[in-house]
């Protein structure tokens, strides 16, 4: 294989590592603006008028030509799609995190490839022969990344001493999160990861029908802020200092949760998509919850403990288990539905795909 044809290969892979990155660094902006008594609802709305506001220019100029005419039928899909993801997930999503942590909350969400998985397998959008060896290696692969995130979130084992990490009053405190509260924070992550896989099914058949990543892009995004306005509207009545905002940690999670993990995530999550369908893309949830424990040690100083770093090692190993399976279906002439791709707007995607690898890191 030529450098040319490698590069092409890889751009899915760099950009949903990129999309990784941009979701970790989400959940340490967002856990701190929460932390300062910001509402999760109106954290919710903000951030959609942000990527309504980012990606609506560029929808309806660079998706002029490919735009299909909208039809009830696919109205309907748009509806449900920004009121499982921006509203639902995310709401339960934030509230699950007010109870325990980020890094808790990113390990819970490690679920989500497990639930896509079969999701995708029972509605026949991922092929599985069980006598094949790589759906072997992607059923063993999915189990390993959820065993690994349960490590990382059960096993601490021993303290490692790393110099840059130093124990304070905050964490001993947080550390000491009643079980009554862990228990119905991960009830609310896992119900949210459950909207979450649904959204993530439901884009990939939406595409079918309306194969313009932009456009469902910003119509997802300026539904979701009509829906999650309502919400906001009826949990937080009577209520309206919530609404304030000012140049702070709040803006700043507003903007960036919007600009990078709403509007971008879901125009890459839909170009990657269509060249590998939503597991290959959830697969890589996992590596997000890495992210998270690293950057939590070097931002926040969160000490590191060796189940940590096992539960780290098992998410690659079942990553790389997952990613060869995907890469085999990819080769086999025998293409699942998500890899199906029309000759017309292959040459874009795959320039969407160049402009999303070489796009500055989220970190």
């Amino acid at each position: 294989m030529s450098i040319g044809e490698t590069m092409k290969a890889a751009k899915p892979f760099f950009a949903v590592v990129f999309l990784q990155f941009g979701l970790a660094g989400m959940d340490i902006l967002s856990k701190a603006a929460l932390n300062q008594g910001m509402s999760n609802y109106v954290l919710v709305v903000y951030r959609h008028v942000v990527a309504t506001a980012v990606v609506a220019p560029f929808a309806v100029i660079l998706d002029k030509k490919v735009r299909p005419k909208m039809t009830l039928s696919i109205f309907i899909k748009i509806m449900l799609l920004g009121l499982l993801e921006p509203v639902l997930d995310q709401n339960l999503y934030f509230t699950g995190m007010k109870y325990t942590t980020a890094t808790f909350a990113a390990a819970m969400c490690n679920i989500l490839p497990a639930l896509t998985f079969v999701m995708a397998w029972v509605l026949r959008l991922e092929k599985v022969k069980l006598k094949s060896i790589r759906s072997q290696s992607k059923l063993v692969g999915t189990v390993a990344t959820v065993a690994g995130a349960m490590i990382m979130t059960l096993v601490k084992g021993p303290l490692l001493h790393l110099f840059w990490t130093r124990p304070s009053h905050e964490q001993h405190t947080s550390a000491a999160t009643s079980l009554q509260d862990s228990i119905k924070g991960s009830l609310m992550i896992t119900v949210g990861c459950f909207c979450w896989a649904c959204f993530m099914i439901l884009q990939a058949i939406t595409l079918k029908t309306y194969p313009a990543e932009l456009s469902l892009s910003a119509w997802i995004c300026a539904l979701g802020t009509l829906e999650g306005t309502a919400a906001a509207l009826v949990m937080e009545r009577g209520n309206a200092a919530v609404w304030s905002i000012k140049w702070d940690t709040k803006l700043l999670a507003a903007s960036y949760s919007g600009i990078f993990c709403s509007g971008l995530a879901y125009y890459i999550q839909g170009v990657v998509m269509k060249y590998r369908g939503p597991v290959f893309v959830t697969a890589f949830s996992p590596l997000s919850m890495v992210i998270v424990a690293v950057m939590s040690s070097f931002i926040l100083r969160e000490q590191m403990f060796l189940g940590r770093l096992l539960g780290a090692a098992v998410i690659i190993a079942g990553l790389y288990l997952v990613v060869w399976g995907k890469a085999k279906d990819h080769e086999s002439p025998e293409k699942t539905i998500g890899d199906e791709l029309t000759a017309t707007k292959q040459a874009q995607d795959e320039k969407a795909l160049e402009v999303i690898t070489i796009a500055p890191s989220c970190k």
